[in-house]
């Protein structure tokens, strides 16, 4: 079967998934093991056949997931330390007690048994993989090793001759600390070989993996240090506009995210080849993959450095269809699925529709008191998606309770309900929905409130520590969910 046949199933058969970035799996040895493995069992059960990630790749030091030290790269948190027990190359005891175990010291320990011949995994493996991602992974694990030797500096502070990248700076930085950079080349083949054991596991019990990619990516990466010439840049690597979004109902004083701008006429001029790269990369790790600010494609909202309140920003026109065109040319058949929420124009609609891009309605996003909102289930079109909420809203139950009076009693009308149980009227709406695909976040499905909320846009404080108790994945909810899928068929094909 056809990569583009394969996507056309995708599209077509009713499905039911869930929203739970990883990092909400940790354990006491990382995510990538046993944790994930029993949720992945959690679902099948439940017969939830998508389970819909954040970005994966390493984060800095506020956890974002959408701002990445590699838009490539895995994150080597997700590394489950077990595991590499039972591949021989950590002992037990060297991680007890788990509190204090020394992650990047371990996975340096396993670097050098591995390398000295232990274990079971095999050199020609790792050159292999080294070979095939030999487009991002030399240039990050270099920009990581000196990053590691100027902790707490931004790319842009670094001495010059590493800012800018002089070949022979960089080569004698590479000779000085050849083991730390091998180390972290290392780090990318443990993840890539635990997060690949996953997606087969998942595969076996029908389950997808559905992984989200930022449009934009953070000026302190090694994208960014590392293709200088794609990005609007000063000439000591500084941004000179930066992106975000103009007030809307995310955020009234709109958003001011500091991500450089691409230089897309840069980018066109080799096809769109490092966009290209980054699509194979996120292909290897999942099955269907969501553009985040897709609108960004058609326009986006450019802030100067000089003045960076969003309000001074402006449009900016995006590569629109020559873009997508080359990558339906390097992928037909792509399972791509376009975000489009916030201010959306016609045009932005448009160019999703001619690419036959799904969409994104949101439950919680329809009852503004507009008759024709896009995201009222009557309005929902079968080829787009339906969420009770996204990782950026409050969770159902701690948005209905925060509700006034009279929107509160709307919904309770429009959804048929007089709001006993509480989140569940609003799941049981998203699973009726024509939508082919309905994602609920885990905290719905638990009915928690708005103390698992994941993340509140325009702060900075207590995003993204959220974490599942496994113990909550009862048979009871297991049956519950079961039973409402199959009331609404999205069921696994």
């Amino acid at each position: 079967m056809s990569t583009e046949e394969i996507s056309q199933r995708l599209f077509e058969a009713r499905r039911a998934g869930v929203l739970l970035h990883p990092t909400a799996l940790r354990g006491q040895y990382g995510i990538l093991g046993a944790n994930a493995r029993q949720f992945v069992d959690f679902l099948a059960k439940s017969g939830l056949s998508v389970w819909q990630t954040l970005p994966v790749g390493p984060t800095h030091s506020d956890l974002s997931p959408y701002q990445s030290l590699s838009a490539h790269a895995g994150n080597p948190e997700f590394i489950d330390l077990s595991e590499l027990v039972t591949l021989g190359l950590l002992r037990p005891e060297e991680l007890e007690p788990p509190e204090k175990a020394d992650r990047r010291a371990l996975c340096k320990l396993a670097a050098e048994r591995f390398f000295n011949g232990e274990g079971q995994l095999r050199f020609p493996e790792f050159e292999v993989f080294c070979a095939e991602h030999g487009d991002w992974l030399e240039d990050f694990a270099i920009f990581c090793g000196i990053r590691e030797k100027l902790p707490g500096m931004s790319w842009p502070d670094w001495p010059a001759p590493l800012r800018d990248r002089h070949p022979e700076a960089v080569a004698e930085f590479v000779r000085n600390n050849a083991d730390s950079v091998q180390a972290i080349r290392f780090e990318q083949f443990l993840f890539q070989y635990q997060w690949h054991s996953l997606r087969d596991y998942a595969a076996a019990q029908g389950v997808l993996l559905f992984g989200d990619i930022p449009i934009f990516v953070a000026h302190d990466s090694a994208d960014v240090w590392a293709n200088r010439h794609l990005f609007k840049l000063d000439d000591e690597g500084n941004p000179t506009v930066v992106a975000g979004v103009p007030p809307d109902y995310f955020s009234p004083d709109g958003q001011h995210w500091g991500n450089p701008l691409y230089d897309w006429h840069a980018m066109a001029n080799d096809g769109y080849q490092w966009w290209l790269q980054r699509l194979e990369s996120q292909r290897q790790l999942f099955d269907l993959l969501r553009i985040d600010h897709f609108r960004g494609l058609e326009s986006f909202w450019e802030i100067p450095a000089a003045t960076p309140e969003p309000r001074f920003g402006y449009w900016v026109a995006g590569p629109g269809r020559s873009f997508l065109k080359a990558c339906f040319e390097r992928f037909p058949g792509l399972p791509l699925v376009a975000e489009n929420l916030g201010i959306i124009s016609n045009e932005v609609e448009q160019l999703r529709r001619d690419f036959r891009l799904p969409g994104m309605t949101v439950i919680q996003f329809g009852f503004d008191g507009s008759p024709d909102n896009p995201h009222l289930l009557h309005r929902h079109e079968p080829g787009d998606l339906v969420y009770t909420g996204t990782h950026d809203n409050d969770t159902s139950l701690g948005w209905y309770q925060s509700l006034d009076d009279h929107t509160r009693g709307y919904v309770n009308q429009y959804l048929g309900t007089d709001g006993t149980g509480m989140p569940w009227p609003i799941v049981d709406a998203a699973f009726r929905s024509v939508c082919w695909l309905a994602i609920v976040p885990m905290q719905d499905f638990l009915e928690l409130g708005s103390e698992a909320r994941f993340n509140t846009p325009g702060t900075v404080e207590g995003n993204w520590t959220w974490q599942l108790d496994l113990s909550w994945c009862t048979d009871e909810l297991t049956e519950k969910i079961r039973e409402a899928v199959s009331r609404h068929e999205r069921i696994r094909l």
